[in-house]
């Protein structure tokens, strides 16, 4: 299901992502969403959601890092 808002995403993302990581995370999986729609598109075995999810943190982790102190951070 897509994200209309940030407010809309899982706490998990929501408690621990700065707010333009949220953003990323938001647009990457809402692109993801449409594009892995067909099965055949995704790696063999691969639910659309694990697919979505793994395409979102993707484009989070090529902005954003995780740092030593367990927070988010700009690369």
């Amino acid at each position: 299901m897509p994200y209309k808002k940030l407010t809309d995403l899982p706490s998990r993302i929501k408690d621990n992502l700065p707010k333009h990581a949220q953003e990323i995370f938001k647009e990457a999986y809402n692109n993801a969403e449409k594009q892995y729609d067909d099965p055949k598109k995704r790696r063999l075995g691969s639910s659309k959601t694990e697919t979505t999810n793994k395409v979102a943190w993707s484009a989070v982790k090529k902005e954003y890092k995780k740092g030593s102190d367990g927070h988010w951070h700009k690369k």
